[in-house]
Order: structure tokens, then C-alpha cells, then sequence
């Protein structure tokens, strides 16, 4: 066959140039990177191999080998994995598979990521990271089991462009020849190349080899000494989760984490137990520090790896841990589970329900020990990981008491920077108060002077300020301590029941001019009633205790969604002049162009208050204008 030219799609382009112009000073991540995916690959072949013999073809081991060729400038990772196919191989390394592709490349170029290497391990490009000590890449590849020598070159300078043609390869798996630029030749060098593997891969499971030279006796002539290359494991190859606790510092369980989770900082928590009883399994999990770049993605690959008997089985096992931990990082090591185990038979299977559930408990009781005994790292752990967190509220009803104590809130009686758990709320509570309040909000500072808190601040009550989209939703309908979650911007507020009488006196009074109001405003509210929430604005706009956020409400509508139009309820403050004025020139001539002019006024008033736009801002401008005028005037008699 004829060498085939093929175009890289826009994405790759654009990665490429970003590794090509080095945004990075780690460049030793291109190893780490081309080692793991060596492991991967030698991981997919050693599992179809339990049903495929063919797979193993001739060899009896697996191992990932090193080779430095000073003459011709190169390195190469080999690996005797699963390989790959022409279709495979261009699909692999001609495109980026991923959702979030253009704010991954947004976020490479930004200066907050600069030189933050983990993002490319993260987001599954590894590969590309070749190019930041590579001015062409070759790979040769063959499926393994295919039953003959047929492969494929790929090859490409990362010029836009790559080439690919059949060849034929004695062993199944990939080579990877990198034809290192000149300043980048140190990754030649025996010592350069130990200090990467043993730095970034030494827990990789199979083997990591190199032939190196080593000097023993002649012989053939006692006392002279000649040199010789044999093959060396670089990497120790030890099952970390497996050893003792006392057996592993500090420092090895970081660089085990670094591995797993392709994050360079450190983790908040490291997790190792061991279970024994009904299920029998070792977990060694990681919570992180910083959140993943990509944990938002639909494709996000959530779940610790699992292995059984030290065999990896898949490298993401979603069905051991819950959706809302999907953060916590690691391995699990199951000594019960079949080795031909599939992803089908694991959502049935009993003994991952029992692991599952054993590793959500002890990860929530890691937390809750972490929030008592060390606050603070605490603190950074949920400002990072919150938001993720109180989904489990929702769909973990089982575990809902636990998680309401792992959250932690702003609230309108604490400064911007102070965080407060729900039980702090509640031990504070006035005398008489039944409801913990809250209110959602873009900011703390739009939320705390918002005028639906009037009547709170005037009765020292506390209102927790919830910033997330998914506040109201998990709100809604909560309980802690027998205490009901409440909003501040939802239904009826009524904190002084000892002036009933007085609200239906009220009420009479300007019965009148709330049902012209409503009349009026028919086509635009439900309602209109007495407010007991304001006490210096004029009005605002409320939802039905069961109604959607405003927030969430603008949040589906940015994602395209189609949201119902609810009417929202005006409630009006009859302590405010305003209605004093209204109710009189009401009481002269019942309906007046003046007094229907009002009306729109206080309604796009309370539009603005709650965030949204007047319907006719134009108009609202020129009413204002006027009245602005009548003021100056008057003024100025």
C-alpha cells in the first residue's frame, strides 16, 4: 500500500501548536504519559486474554521496554499490549474523542493553567504531550491475535499533517519512536531516563525495562573487565495497596496518587483499609485537593480502578462508588470477584454492592473526621468539591442526614470568607423560630443586601446565603434536626405572629387597591397580597413555595431548555408611603391614567429586584425620567 496522507481535525491542530511552543516546563510528563498508556494497553490484551488465548500469541509476559538510541536521536516505548488497527489508529491520534474540547484548549492557553501539566494527563491526551521533546513521531502498531505480521505506520512532525501505511511487525502491541529535538536529547541519557520512571512510574504493575550496560570480569583474561548490555526492570512493580500502612510513607502514597489521578499536587485525605467478613477487599483511595478540569463533563470517567487478585479489570468502575463522590480517586482490590467479570454482570452483582457501600461510608466518615478534627483543610476541600457533594442529598436518601452535616454554607450574619455547618445554624436559631432560611443568589453581597431579607434583619434572624444552582433544588423539601429548609424568596413569610389582627386591619384597608392591582396585572401575575417580608422596599416579586428558583429558571434557559412560564406573586409593602399615596388618589377617582402608570412602575421595579429586565425598559426609562423631573421642579419650586 501507498503511503496515505491524512489531515489532523482543528482540535489536534490547535493542541499540537500548544505543545509544539511548550506551555510547559514539566516536559518529563511525556513519559509518564506514553508509559500509562503503555500500562492501558497491556491491561485491555491481559483481559481478553482470559477468554482469547490467541491474544498471548507466543510471549509469556508482559512488559513495557525502553530503548535510547544515541547515534539516531531517539526513544522508544514499546509494549506488547492490545495494539491497534489502521481505522483505530486513526481515529486515536487524528482527533480528540472528548466533550469540552474548546474549553480544554481555552483553559490550556489561559495564564491560571500555565504550566499545570495534570490537565493534559486529565483530559486524555497524553499522547500529544510527545511533541514537547519530539520533532516527528512514529508509531508502529499490530493487533494482537490478528494471526500474521500485518501492522501500521503512523507517523506525523506535527506540520497539520500525518501519514499512514501498512508494514509489517514481527509482535503484536506499539512501538513509539520519538526523534527527540536537539535541546530535548538529555531523554537519551540512562540517568535522565531512571529519574522520570522512577519519579512518575515506578507502581506501574508490569514491568518497565531497558537494557543497560553493566561491567563484569573477562572470561577470558582474569582481572580485565568487559562490558555487557542486560535487560533491567526500572520500575518496582510493588501492589502499594497490598502493603501494610506501616510499611508506606508519606511520600510513596503521594507519588501512588500522582499516578492514579494524573493531578501533580498532593491529595486532602489518603483512605487505605482493608475489609474483611461478607466481602473481602483492600482500597487505597485518594480525595483530592483540586478539582479535575473535566468534572463537569457528561463523559467524565468517574470510579476507582478495580482489580481482582491483582488483576486490572477495568480502569474505571463507576459501579464502586456514588455519583456524587465521583471525585474520590484510587484502587480497589477484590479477592471475591470472578477475573472474567464484565460491566454488565458488576451492576447486578452483589459483592459490588456490599463495596460500594462499605467505601461511600468509610469516604463519608473520612470526611465528616476531616471537618472536625482539621477545619480548615476542611474548608478548601468543600469550596472545591461542595457543589458535587450536595447532590447526594438528592439521590442517596439513604445516607441524607450524614451528607447535610458534611455541608457548609454562607450565611447573612457571618462575613463573606466564614463558612457555617447546618447544626451551627440550628444551635443559633431565635426563640420561636421552626424554619431554617435561606436564599439563593448570583453573589453573597447581591443575596445579603437583597430586600427579600428585610424582615429577617429586623428580627435578628440568620439567613443561610446558597450561591450554587442546585441549592433550591436540594433544598427544597429537606429536613435537618426536625428544622424544614425554607426560602426567603418563595411563598408566604410571616415572623411576627402576635400581629395577626393588625395584618387583617391592614389588609381591609387596602383590599380595594390590591384587587385594581390585580386586575390590572392580570396577565402578569397570579397574585397580589401584603408582604411580610419587606419592610423599607416598596414590592417584589415571590414564587409559590413549590415554584423553580429564579437562578436555576435562568440556568435551564442558558442551556437552551425549555422552561414553563410560572406568574409569580407581587406581594407589596403597605407600610411604604407609595401605597399610602395610591390608596388616596385610588379612594378619589378608582381608576386614573396616573394611578395605572404606578402600577407598571412598581411592577418593573420588582422585575429589577428580582433580576430580570422590564418588559418595556424603554418605557419604564421615560416614566422614571418624568417623575425625576416632577422631583427637580418641585425642588426648585
Amino acid at each position: 500500500m501507498t503511503k496515505e496522507n491524512m489531515e489532523f481535525k482543528t482540535e489536534v491542530k490547535q493542541l499540537l501548536d500548544l505543545m509544539i511552543h511548550s506551555l510547559y516546563s514539566h516536559k518529563d510528563v511525556f513519559l509518564r504519559e506514553l508509559i500509562s498508556n503503555a500500562s492501558d494497553a497491556i491491561d485491555k490484551a491481559r483481559y481478553e486474554a482470559l477468554t482469547e488465548s490467541s491474544i498471548m500469541e507466543s510471549e509469556k509476559e508482559w512488559k513495557i521496554k525502553l530503548t535510547a538510541n544515541k547515534e539516531a536521536g531517539t526513544l522508544t516505548v514499546t509494549d506488547n499490549g492490545i495494539g491497534m488497527t489502521k481505522d483505530e489508529i486513526t481515529k486515536a491520534l487524528g482527533t480528540i474523542a472528548h466533550s469540552g474540547t474548546k474549553e480544554f484548549l481555552a483553559a490550556l492557553q489561559s495564564r491560571e493553567v500555565k504550566d499545570n501539566p495534570e490537565l493534559i494527563g486529565q483530559f486524555g491526551v497524553g499522547f500529544y504531550s510527545s511533541f514537547m521533546v519530539a520533532d516527528k513521531v512514529t508509531v508502529i502498531t499490530r493487533k494482537a491475535g490478528s494471526g500474521d505480521k500485518k501492522a501500521v505506520k503512523w507517523e506525523s512532525s506535527a506540520d497539520g499533517f500525518f501519514t499512514v501505511e501498512d508494514v509489517e511487525k514481527e509482535k503484536k502491541g506499539t512501538d513509539v519512536v520519538l526523534h527527540l529535538k536537539e535541546d530535548e536529547k538529555k531523554y537519551i541519557e540512562e540517568w535522565e531516563i531512571r529519574s522520570v520512571i522512577r519519579k512518575y512510574s515506578d507502581y506501574i504493575e508490569h514491568p518497565i525495562v531497558m537494557d543497560v550496560e553493566k561491567e563484569q570480569d573477562s572470561a577470558l583474561k582474569k582481572g580485565e573487565k568487559v562490558r555487557i548490555k542486560e535487560e533491567e526492570t526500572l520500575n518496582s512493580r510493588k501492589a502499594i495497596w497490598l502493603k501494610d500502612k506501616a510499611d508506606i510513607s508519606e511520600e510513596e502514597y503521594k507519588e501512588f496518587y500522582k499516578h492514579v489521578s494524573h493531578d501533580f499536587t498532593d491529595p486532602a485525605k489518603i483512605i487505605h483499609y482493608k475489609a474483611e467478613g461478607t466481602s473481602e477487599f483492600v482500597a487505597l483511595l485518594y480525595v483530592p485537593s483540586n478539582m479535575p478540569f473535566d468534572i463537569y463533563y457528561k463523559d467524565y470517567k468517574m470510579g476507582p480502578t478495580l482489580y481482582v487478585k491483582r488483576v486490572q479489570i477495568m480502569d474505571h468502575c463507576e459501579q464502586l462508588i456514588p455519583r456524587y463522590l465521583r471525585f474520590v480517586k484510587g484502587v480497589v482490590d477484590s479477592s471475591d470477584l470472578p477475573l472474567n467479570v464484565s460491566r454488565e454482570m458488576l451492576q447486578s452483582n452483589r459483592q459490588v454492592d456490599i463495596i460500594n457501600k462499605s467505601v461511600t461510608k468509610k469516604v463519608l466518615d473520612t470526611l465528616a473526621e476531616m471537618k472536625k478534627n482539621e477545619y480548615e483543610k476542611y474548608l478548601s476541600f468543600y469550596k472545591e468539591f461542595g457543589r458535587i457533594l450536595k447532590e447526594g442529598i438528592h439521590f442517596d436518601f439513604s445516607r441524607k442526614e450524614a451528607i447535610s452535616d458534611l455541608l457548609l454554607f454562607q450565611s447573612m450574619n457571618k462575613p463573606a470568607d466564614t463558612y457555617i455547618p447546618l447544626q451551627e445554624y440550628v444551635d443559633s436559631m431565635k426563640e420561636g423560630q421552626t424554619e431554617i432560611y435561606y436564599i439563593t443568589g448570583a453573589s453573597y453581597d447581591e443575596a445579603k443586601n437583597s430586600p427579600y431579607l428585610e424582615a429577617f434583619k429586623e428580627k435578628g434572624y440568620d439567613v443561610l446565603i446558597m450561591l450554587d444552582e442546585v441549592d433550591d433544588f436540594i433544598a427544597t423539601g429537606l429536613e435537618y434536626k426536625g428544622k424544614k429548609f425554607k426560602s426567603a424568596i418563595k411563598g408566604e413569610i410571616n415572623l411576627d405572629k402576635s400581629k395577626e389582627a393588625e395584618k387583617e386591619e391592614t389588609k381591609k384597608k387596602f383590599n380595594a387597591l390590591i384587587e385594581l392591582i390585580k386586575d390590572q396585572l392580570k396577565d402578569e401575575v397570579k397574585d397580589v397580597r401584603l408582604s411580610g417580608r419587606l419592610k423599607d422596599t416598596a414590592c417584589c416579586l415571590v414564587g409559590d413555595e413549590m415554584d423553580m428558583d429564579p437562578q436555576m429558571e435562568k440556568l435551564l434557559k442558558s442551556m437552551g431548555q425549555n422552561v414553563p412560564q410560572n406568574k409569580r406573586i407581587l406581594e407589596i409593602n403597605p407600610g411604604h408611603p407609595i401605597f399610602e399615596a395610591m390608596n388616596k388618589l385610588f379612594e378619589k377617582g378608582q381608576k386614573s391614567v396616573v394611578l395605572e402608570g404606578y402600577i407598571k412602575l412598581l411592577y418593573d421595579q420588582a422585575l429589577l429586584l428580582e433580576g430580570s429586565k422590564p418588559k418595556d425598559p424603554a418605557a419604564f426609562a421615560n416614566a422614571v425620567t418624568r417623575l425625576m423631573v416632577k422631583d427637580v421642579e418641585k425642588a426648585a419650586g
